[in-house]
């Protein structure tokens, strides 16, 4: 076949963003959570790039994206992707590059996608529990969102869009996040600071890079769209950071490092669903909108005494929830072709603010009731001995640093 040699380029280069986003979101939530629970949660994020690898080419990928046109679910057609042969061109982009890579660029966003939400139960989910989550979660949560948004499903007939993940990725796993702590409960030490903040740079910056293959790539083409998709990720991201840096420094009086990262992650999370359809002053309003209400979302969860340790409602379920909502106010036509509700489309509007608001509070049942059913196989909650301990040492028998260093 003649591919195009630039397009099979960039959508590998893609790809390979998007996986590091894996690693990254182990360094950002290793950094955060207390030393004897580092190696713990960056296991619950490493392990999804195995563990998500063979579900995607065993049935993952034919779940999501074979028939089932305007349903819930796809079929077993292209299980072990044993029909697609290696050279077939991806008809989503006009036959540019094999479908091969488009299966890779997808399995990588099913990889993130259950890590996120670990960030919420840090210290407090056993591991045998969190296998079965991450398999459970994908086949009835994941699985039927991507097929229905990106898959040619129930909701990509009725009009939904989502550029990057919004409603796939952020939603669901920010209200998944949310389900989770209310079943297992608050922490014993709610006040363990967050153990290496350099290393929670180190997680930022790897995440902000690889968003740009996880936004500009999901024009799934090299084109005028791709490029403000690239452009629109980083002004959001940069506008939420200063927002929230700003909002912090005046309630506390001090400029936070953390702040300012968790800001930009914020921002990153929120332009999502909107990168490549709306204007670029609109990544501007959707950043500066990022900032401020995911900050006061961490503020109200505080208050309220809900135990997301590290915030993933607050970031990504709230990001996600205000993106989509956004993009139906700002879509321009002249972007990618659908118009908003400043340009006069108040039915699309509508249908990204019931499709977001669904798919949040399904994530939210289903997790809940699905943890419930997990602890009749399997003991969800670690004992308050493994907790006390660090769940590094006592489900892991590992530790993240030798004895004296921190």
């Amino acid at each position: 076949m003649n591919f195009d040699t630039g397009t099979v380029t960039f959508m590998i280069l893609c790809t390979s963003l998007v996986m590091l986003m894996t690693p990254g979101l182990a360094l950002f939530y290793g950094g955060l959570s207390g030393k004897r629970n580092i190696l713990g949660i960056m296991m619950q994020t490493f392990v999804s790039l195995g563990i998500t690898t063979i579900m995607w080419i065993l049935i993952g990928y034919s779940l999501c994206f074979s028939g089932g046109e305007g349903g819930i679910i796809g079929n077993f057609d292209w299980a072990f992707l044993k029909t697609i042969p290696f050279d077939n061109p991806y008809s989503g982009a006009d036959g540019k590059y094999p479908e091969y890579i488009f299966i890779a660029y997808q399995m990588m966003f099913a990889i993130l996608t259950p890590a996120l939400i670990t960030g919420a139960f840090v210290n407090r989910v056993t591991f045998k529990a969190y296998l079965i989550f991450l398999v459970v979660w994908q086949l009835f949560v994941y699985y039927p969102f991507v097929h229905m948004v990106w898959g040619g499903g129930l909701l990509a007939e009725w009009g939904v869009l989502d550029f990057a993940g919004g409603i796939v990725v952020h939603a669901t796993a920010g209200f998944a996040a949310l389900a989770s702590i209310f079943y297992v409960g608050k922490r014993k030490d709610t006040k363990s600071p967050p153990n290496s903040i350099p290393l929670v740079a180190i997680g930022t910056g790897l995440l902000w890079f690889g968003w740009y293959g996880f936004n500009a790539g999901s024009q799934l083409d090299v084109d005028a769209v791709t490029t403000i998709a690239f452009l629109n990720t980083d002004v959001a991201a940069s506008f939420a950071a200063i927002t929230w840096l700003i909002i912090e420094w005046v309630r506390e009086g001090k400029p936070k490092f953390v702040g300012l990262l968790t800001g930009a992650v914020a921002g990153l999370a929120t332009i999502t669903p909107a990168a490549g359809f709306v204007p670029l002053w609109a990544a501007v309003l959707i950043g500066i909108s990022a900032g401020g209400l995911c900050y006061f979302a961490v503020q109200l969860k505080n208050k309220w005494g809900w135990d997301d340790a590290l915030d993933v409602w607050g970031v990504h379920g709230v990001g996600g929830l205000l993106g989509t909502i956004l993009l139906g106010v700002f879509a321009s036509a002249a972007i990618n072709g659908q118009a908003g509700l400043i340009e006069g489309n108040s039915s699309f509007f509508v249908k990204e603010v019931v499709a977001v608001l669904g798919a949040a509070i399904y994530a939210f049942v289903f997790t809940y009731v699905m943890l419930i059913v997990i602890n009749f196989i399997t003991r969800v909650k670690v004992t308050v001995t493994e907790e006390n301990a660090g769940l590094d040492e006592s489900l892991h028998g590992e530790k993240a640093y030798d004895e004296g260093a921190l």
